[in-house]
């Protein structure tokens, strides 16, 4: 009869003969693949069947709750050789060594914490119930922790036990018993009856239960032989049974012949899962418990396992709240029983989502309580429980009234929480509506906000009952606004003169708020608001006619206005000069220049800036009035010009600016001097710097296939004389251009290569370069030169470049240089020329 927990293990009651190695050490060297399987931990406890009230005492310390191993028996050893025993009652023992080198081979665990591969409690809580205890059987270490000069001595065993005397009574009435598992196994790739593994069994004076005894291990396909590794992990399997592969690495010494070992990723988890059985068919008899974990057979991955047993053997239990709030989403669950049925009965107007037919239901509640029906039945057990379950309203976090607009510092805002449904559990408070702060400890509906300095949203939090969400209200709004600060006036103090219109002007800086109005005063001591209102932060004074001062007026908010510092006005009852300049700016092209015309209506004298660019601008001293200046301005490039103009008496002065914008200078090459011979068609080709300027007009003429292009072709004869020079102008839509000349030497021979017999390299600018003279050639092959011992110095294939006298940068001693030279001419023959150079020095 074979036994499956409700869960993710494979689970096999078949008895495995472990045969052990033969071939010597070459046993732990053969393991290369390890399939390290973490694995589970089962909570055992005893349920009744008839009804919840019913009490049955559970055996003493049968969940550890005492802390030791008391009244339970253990045993350490290897799968293949000798073991030791530890009889019961073991009072006071909690931990037991791995076999003969130490260690944690059987711990019990009453302080959780997370287990290092797995990442699940050591002590688990399941769906709501709380286990206290848990005992840890087997632990990481692997035969080779024994040193053992003996080949494959087999893997670690370790066990405990319990003696349950059942209670006599009706077998009608269920004693059943739940445990908690969960396990972490390496995965050694042997067949799976020689897997690390972990198993409970039943056992009576007639044998072993067979469907109350399970075992699991990490299954694999069985395709390697006997005792060796290699066997290919079923993963597809492991993984639908809940199985995960751990992060972690471990260092691995299967297959390493006793060496350093070798991590590997290949540990597997899985977590708690609850299991129950009944014991009622056994009614006056004694049943043996056992749990036990193994390594695998050779002895080199490892196996451990956690146990934890409910205190509870009194039939079945329904675990999950009892009181939830309506239309949420709640857990419950049942001890898994082997290979079980499962039917669920929950109150009307509740709905269940998901394991109907599983040991954990998700229901979604209804509006109205009632009762919660779970029945398992397997071959061994018939269970039933009921609770009684009621429903809340959801939680209404309300809304709290209401928004204020306060200043900042000694403020007060009583704000109220209303239509609300739930306990208020605290007021919070953000400064952005983001990220919140709880207020203490204040559970009433009303909150009083004292002395903020900084804009702060209020909100409660609200729960009806603990069934229920948290939820948050909305919020109000508490808006300070920051005290009025008048701040400064610049500048503080200034002239006026009579009828200024320039450089009059008051600007305000340093201030908080807004400007509600400007204030003069004669005095300083009563003053008037200007009329109608400025609200500006700069003034422009005007139509005064005596000493004056000037504030600002600045309010921010709900706070209370404050003043700016005055600005005082020393009125200067003398006229402000006066000019104007026309035009007011220009643009040039480049090396031209622009007519500035002035008139100066008041004033004794004026000057004017970057005055190097300038002429015509007058003495400076105002003669007569109007006085009229004609100054031209050729600047290079673009540049400001300000008129200054001051009136005797009047201690400000007049500018006004005359701006000149230069186009930058267009930049023309008509090309490099060239030589032809008679009728040589020569093709000419301008360029311009500025793309715009793609006006073209070539003189002279002559003999020109068109003047008017960039690119005309020369066609020239010896009526022309000896050479002939055109100028190109480019020219732009603004009518500004750019000139070149090119001269064109007319030989009266063939086309042909001419070069020097010598040259002069002294940089006095004459004959310091020598380079072929082509004549009538359209292309130059090559131009090189040899020195006396035929090493090439230097070579050129483009025309007008030619031998400095230098090799490798440094300038040669006089000395006889051959040279060589191939073009082809524009008629397409070729021309070779050869001779001597000479270097002189």
């Amino acid at each position: 009869m074979q036994w499956n927990e409700q869960g993710p293990f494979k689970t096999v009651n078949l008895q495995r003969n472990r045969p052990c190695f033969s071939s010597g050490a070459g046993i732990i060297a053969s393991m290369n693949y390890q399939l390290k399987i973490l694995v589970l931990c089962v909570v055992f406890g005893l349920g009744q069947f008839m009804a919840r009230g019913q009490a049955q005492s559970c055996p003493v310390n049968i969940n550890y709750s005492t802390g030791d191993l008391s009244f339970w028996s253990a045993r350490t050893g290897l799968m293949s050789g000798a073991q030791i025993s530890y009889p019961a009652p073991n009072t006071g023992v909690s931990l037991i060594g791995e076999y003969t080198i130490g260690g944690d081979g059987i711990q019990v665990i009453s302080s959780s914490f997370n287990d290092y591969y797995g990442g699940f409690p050591t002590i688990p809580t399941i769906n709501g119930y709380a286990y206290n205890y848990s005992v840890k059987i087997g632990s990481t270490a692997t035969s080779f922790d024994l040193h053992s000069q003996t080949p494959n001595p087999g893997g670690f065993t370790r066990a405990i036990s319990y003696v349950i005397n059942v209670p006599p009574g009706s077998t009608t009435v269920p004693y059943t018993m739940t445990y908690a598992y969960a396990m972490v196994l390496e995965n050694g790739t042997h067949n799976s009856n020689e897997q690390p593994l972990f198993k409970a069994t039943l056992e009576t004076s007639a044998g072993i239960i067979t469907c109350a005894s399970p075992q699991y291990y990490l299954p694999t396909f069985n395709n390697t032989g006997g005792g060796s590794t290699g066997a290919t992990l079923d993963t597809m399997a492991a993984l639908a049974n809940g199985f995960s592969v751990s992060p972690k690495l471990f260092l691995s010494h299967a297959g390493q012949g006793g060496g350093g070992g070798v991590y590997l990723q290949d540990v597997w988890t899985k977590g708690w899962t609850e299991v129950t059985f009944d014991l009622s068919p056994y009614r006056g008899q004694q049943v043996t418990l056992t749990f036990e974990s193994d390594n695998c057979l050779p002895g080199a991955h490892f196996a451990y396992a956690y146990v934890a047993l409910r205190n509870t053997c009194a039939g079945l239990e329904i675990s999950g709240p009892t009181t939830v709030c309506s239309n949420t989403n709640q857990t419950y669950s049942v001890p898994a029983l082997a290979s079980a049925s499962y039917t669920w009965t929950v109150p009307a107007g509740w709905t269940i989502i998901s394991g109907a037919n599983t040991n954990i239901i998700t229901v979604q509640a209804g509006s109205t309580g009632g009762q919660i029906i779970a029945h398992e039945v397997n071959g061994c057990a018939d269970l039933l429980d009921t609770i009684n379950v009621r429903t809340t309203a959801p939680t209404l976090a309300g809304d709290v009234n209401s928004d204020n607009i306060v200043c900042s510092g000694n403020n007060s805002t009583t704000m109220t929480l209303s239509g609300e449904r739930g306990t208020i559990l605290n007021w919070i408070s953000s400064n952005d509506g983001v990220i919140w702060a709880t207020l203490g400890s204040i559970t009433s509906n009303t909150y009083t906000a004292n002395n903020l300095t900084t804009t702060t949203h209020f909100a409660a939090l609200v729960q009806n009952g603990l069934s229920c969400s948290v939820d948050t209200s909305l919020s109000a709004i508490v808006t300070v606004n920051p005290k009025s600060a008048g701040g400064t006036i610049t500048p503080a103090a200034t002239n006026i003169c009579a009828g200024q219109t320039q450089n009059n002007q008051l600007s305000l800086t340093g201030h908080t708020g807004s400007v509600v109005n400007w204030q003069s005063s004669p005095d300083g001591i009563s003053w008037t608001g200007l009329s109608p209102v400025v609200t500006t932060p700069s003034y422009n004074v005007s139509s005064v006619n005596s000493s004056v001062r000037f504030r600002a007026i600045i309010k921010s908010g709900v706070c209370p206005a404050d003043t700016s510092a005055p600005a005082v006005i020393t009125y200067f009852n003398t006229p402000f000069p006066a000019a104007s300049i026309n035009p007011a700016a220009a643009s040039i092209c480049y090396g031209k220049s622009a007519a500035l015309n002035a008139t100066i209506t008041t004033g004794t004298s004026y000057t004017w800036s970057n005055s190097g660019s300038l002429s015509n601008t007058g003495p400076g001293t105002v003669t007569t009035l109007p006085y009229v200046i004609h100054a031209t301005a050729s600047p290079l490039r673009s540049a400001v010009y300000v008129l200054t103009v001051t009136n005797a008496g009047c201690p400000n002065n007049f500018t006004d600016t005359f701006k000149v914008t230069v186009a930058p200078r267009i930049i023309v090459f008509a090309g490099h001097d060239t030589s032809i011979v008679s009728n040589q068609p020569l093709q000419l080709n301008a360029t311009s710097s500025d793309p715009a300027a793609n006006i073209f007009t070539w003189t002279p003429g002559t003999g020109l296939s068109s003047t008017v292009i960039y690119n005309p072709v020369a066609t020239l004869d010896m009526s022309l004389g000896e050479s002939i020079t055109y100028l190109v102008r480019a020219t732009n839509s603004f009518g500004c251009y750019g000139e070149d000349d090119i001269k064109v030497t007319i030989f009266k021979t063939g086309p042909d290569i001419f070069i020097p017999g010598a040259f002069t390299p002294n940089n006095d600018g004459k004959n310091d370069v020598i380079r072929p003279i082509c004549v009538g050639i359209t292309q130059l092959n090559y131009f090189r030169v040899y020195n006396r011992w035929g090493q090439l110095v230097f070579s050129t294939s483009r025309m007008g470049e030619g031998w400095d006298g230098r090799i490798g940068g440094v300038l040669q001693s006089g000395d006889n240089f051959v040279f060589m030279a191939q073009a082809v001419d524009y008629l397409g023959k070729t021309h070779f020329k050869k001779g001597n150079i000479i270097l002189i020095r």
